[in-house]
């Protein structure tokens, strides 16, 4: 796997939220367990159709076809945490977003903790049958 850089992430990555780690994603090795990541990166994708790309996701669904996680480093209670999400293929139904936690350690050490590969596919929400990513959404998502 190539070395990904946080300078890389923050310059090629324009969106990001925050994520609250909270005492409840923390297990008995006394980080975050790693099935939470799933839940970070998930929120962080939502944010990202909603906020970024206005996408109305009771109209046009965008459902996960597949989810990859890399582990790089632990998350600790006291960490802080960002998402940053972004955009990497666009295809006629699909399409994959790149995603990164990347934050502060408690010692104060910036570094990243995970990334994570995800591809979605367009559906209408009545049939739930893969559609075309409508025009404004493929903008939004190529912006």
């Amino acid at each position: 796997m190539p070395k990904i850089e946080l300078s890389e992430i923050k310059e090629k990555l324009d969106f990001f939220i925050p994520i609250q780690i909270r005492f409840s994603d923390i297990d008995g090795y006394q980080h975050v367990n790693n099935g939470i990541y799933f839940n970070y990166f998930e929120h962080s994708r939502a944010a990202y159709l909603l906020d970024h790309c206005g996408w109305d996701l009771m109209q046009v669904g965008a459902v996960v076809a597949h989810v990859g996680i890399d582990y790089f480093l632990p998350i600790h209670l006291n960490d802080t945490l960002k998402a940053y999400v972004t955009c990497s293929r666009i295809g006629k139904t699909s399409f994959d977003l790149e995603q990164y936690l990347v934050g502060t350690t408690a010692e104060g050490k910036d570094v990243i903790f995970s990334k994570c590969a995800c591809t979605l596919v367009s559906v209408d929400m009545k049939s739930m049958k893969p559609v075309t990513i409508p025009a404004d959404y493929r903008s939004k998502l190529q912006a």
